[in-house]
């Protein structure tokens, strides 16, 4: 029986450290969903290949984060393994049926703990006044600091030839007049990717780029789809005096829509 509790504790060790590696890799910046994959992958072992993962490793932090995941993931699993196969070695039938049963009981107990919102809830909560008591991780909350729950989103726009973006200066665009900012872009020159952060006014925007764009929700949604000519003029002109009324609506009340 002895060696099934430390089999459980191993598996409830594991729960944890992969909750603290969540909990730290969204403290610089990471969505909960990405975090979450990206610590469950580094633990286990698996490795996934994906641009999340190389956007994670290229950060020093999430590195080092993602390296003592490996590390403890790569003990953590060997020690379980080797104590669930002792947990059964030379036990009785009716003994290996009793132990089976409470290994089945405890699974399902780390199962809610794992699963449970309120446990996750307190034990982010926990976890991140630990991290920045004694971490320097810096915490930023930033689906609140761009009101990414309030009509607003940051999205990753591909501009297709016949685009009415294609070809065209920032400046001429006027996608400020709709409420939008253009944070970057991403450009592929002789078959590698370039980064332009914080394109100025006379950057033109070229077929195959990507523009990274923060504003409404519903623009930004649109503006994929808009064609070159005068129907996507008039699309613009629209977009225009429709985030003219949002932003009278927000002086009269003080707030968003």
């Amino acid at each position: 029986m002895t060696a099934l509790i430390t089999f459980l504790l191993v598996v409830l060790f594991s729960i944890v450290v992969v909750r603290i590696g969540t909990v730290a890799l969204k403290m610089t910046g990471l969505s909960r969903d990405v975090a979450s994959f990206q610590a469950q992958s580094a633990f286990s072992g698996v490795g996934f290949t994906t641009s999340e993962s190389e956007y994670v490793v290229s950060h020093p932090v999430r590195r080092r984060i993602i390296r003592i995941l490996m590390l403890l993931g790569s003990a953590g699993f060997t020690s379980a393994m080797a104590t669930l196969v002792l947990t059964f070695v030379g036990a009785t039938p009716a003994e290996s049926a009793e132990r089976a049963f409470w290994l089945g009981i405890g699974l399902l107990i780390l199962l809610f703990f794992g699963k449970s919102k309120l446990v996750d809830k307190g034990l982010s909560w926990v976890i991140e006044r630990a991290l920045e008591k004694f971490t320097q991780i810096k915490v930023y909350d930033y689906e609140q600091l761009l009101g990414l729950s309030k009509g607003f989103t940051i999205s990753m726009i591909k501009v297709k030839e016949g685009s009415w973006l294609a070809n065209r200066r920032l400046r001429d665009l006027k996608l400020n007049e709709e409420g939008i900012l253009v944070l970057a872009i991403y450009r592929k020159v002789n078959g590698e990717e370039r980064f332009i952060g914080a394109p100025r006014g006379d950057t033109v925007v070229i077929p195959g780029d990507t523009m990274v764009c923060y504003g409404p929700e519903d623009t930004l949604l649109n503006l994929p789809k808009r064609l070159r000519g005068p129907i996507g003029d008039r699309e613009h002109e629209e977009a225009v005096i429709k985030e003219r009324i949002r932003e009278k609506r927000r002086e009269l009340t003080g707030g968003y829509d």
